[in-house]
């Protein structure tokens, strides 16, 4: 049997600037998705993916060697998966050569927009053997950050190029991270739509130069008052830009700390900061889903 696994992720900066070339702060999840695959003699490829729970959500069977759908749960996902497979086999031909059964595991729940998708690109890229930045921008397309953030270790600094993406490594482990929070806003965000419908032109240098500043300030912030001043001022630029309210306007104008909407805004993960009354408060509005910094990252 072979195995692959990769991370979810975060975008911490940068959000749709990313997509001009700024600099962003991504930081991989201690949670990803797994891909099995055990091979057969038939002709036929077999496909399960399965939730965080156990539960599998999707099935589908492909004939082999033209990945004719057969039989499927969901006939979006299933031509979706069969257009991925098609690009695998045209970059690698040997790929998918013999039949089998696939089984994917999710270790996040897949409405949470942490990387299902992503991390799938990731592990179907390293089973075949293939470019995993060439297969998301002939599927699902955008910058790359997630895919990066996929096959990382820890947190980096991701710089969409033409051709590779620029990835650095870097030590994100803020002195004051048990005093951050992930909160679910109980809504996902089409982030693909998101990406579509932005235009990138409105990513001019002087913006991309103020938030790569910004950036590069918040990865070696030491304490909360300057990381709340630095991650402030940067949502209130990528509002600008996106012509969009802050979430903290929207929602939560009494809160007393610090929030940062993260990736495509309106859905999601947002950043909160503050103590344990962070958690009772959003709680209390009805957000279930808070997440402490430490549970959530995986950081070196």
């Amino acid at each position: 049997m072979a195995s692959f696994y990769s991370s979810g992720k975060l975008l911490i900066t940068a959000e749709y600037a990313v997509l001009g070339g700024a600099k962003a702060l991504a930081i991989p999840c201690q949670k990803g998705q797994k891909l099995h695959f055990e091979e057969s003699t038939e002709s036929v490829l077999h496909w399960n993916s399965y939730d965080e729970k156990g539960t599998r959500w999707f099935e589908a069977q492909f004939e082999l060697p033209e990945l004719k759908i057969v039989q499927t749960s969901d006939p979006n996902a299933a031509m979706r998966l069969q257009d991925i497979l098609n690009f695998a086999k045209k970059e690698n031909p040997s790929f998918l050569n013999l039949g089998g059964t696939v089984k994917t595991e999710l270790e996040f729940n897949r409405h949470w927009g942490l990387g299902s998708s992503a991390t799938l690109i990731v592990n179907i890229a390293s089973w075949a053997k293939i470019n995993p930045y060439q297969l998301l921008e002939n599927s699902f397309g955008g910058s790359g950050y997630d895919v990066a953030c996929g096959l990382a270790e820890g947190p980096i600094f991701f710089t969409k190029k033409k051709n590779t993406p620029k990835v650095e490594p870097i030590t994100f482990s803020p002195p004051f991270r048990n005093e951050l929070y992930f909160v679910y806003l109980n809504q996902k965000r089409d982030s693909q739509e998101a990406v579509q419908n932005f235009d990138v032109k409105r990513v001019t240098p002087p913006l991309i130069s103020t938030l790569d500043q910004l950036t590069e300030a918040i990865s070696i912030s030491t304490n909360l008052k300057e990381f709340t001043t630095l991650i402030e001022q940067h949502e209130t630029l990528i509002g600008q830009l996106i012509q969009q309210k802050t979430i903290k306007e929207i929602l939560f104008s009494d809160f007393l700390g610090s929030i940062k909407s993260l990736g495509a805004w309106g859905g999601d993960f947002i950043l909160a900061t503050g103590g344990k009354e962070t958690q009772d408060y959003f709680i209390e509005k009805g957000f279930d889903t808070v997440i402490p910094f430490n549970q959530m990252c995986k950081i070196n």
